[in-house]
């Protein structure tokens, strides 16, 4: 089971595989735009949906808050591109 929690002292989501550690998303934060800047997968979970799990909960948690995303991460930018329905929190910052 994969889960997404947010470390804002980090600026980062932090992805578990089954309690071990898989990823992160790092990001910076202005008022309320989220910059969306790299995103890293640890090799071991590749090709495991951790990514991917990783963006989509990180998206729904800045919808959950209102806020924006600049997605300067090509992974993350791609992610919104196959999945419109994020298009929307897409800032033009």
């Amino acid at each position: 089971m994969i889960t997404v929690s947010r470390n804002d002292a980090g600026l980062q989501y932090e992805a578990e595989l089954n309690g071990t550690p898989a990823g992160l998303i790092r990001y910076t934060l202005d008022d309320d735009v989220v910059t969306m800047a790299h995103t890293e997968v640890d090799p071991q979970f590749e090709g495991e949906g951790v990514g991917s799990e990783l963006v989509k909960q990180a998206l729904d948690d800045v919808r959950a808050q209102g806020k924006r995303v600049v997605p300067s991460c090509p992974f993350v930018a791609a992610y919104i591109e196959r999945h419109p329905e994020y298009e929307d929190l897409v800032s033009e910052n």
